[in-house]
């Protein structure tokens, strides 16, 4: 018991996605879905290793 506010809720949402217009900008879409950085200047750099934290831990360090 006590779903029916949750049903309505869902139900609105719903409704709002199926008739609303949205305004869709593909071409940002396109470029967060293939990771295109080269017009975003603000993202971190990507040339540090991300095992080189861990590499004191490796197996042929242990000798």
């Amino acid at each position: 018991m006590g779903r029916g506010r949750a049903k309505a809720k869902q139900t609105k949402v719903a409704r709002d996605l199926k008739y609303r217009t949205h305004e869709t900008d593909f071409g940002a879409l396109a470029q967060e879905l293939h990771g295109d950085k080269a017009d975003n200047g603000n993202e971190p750099d990507d040339t540090a290793d991300e095992y080189d934290d861990w590499a004191d831990y490796s197996e042929s360090r242990r000798d």
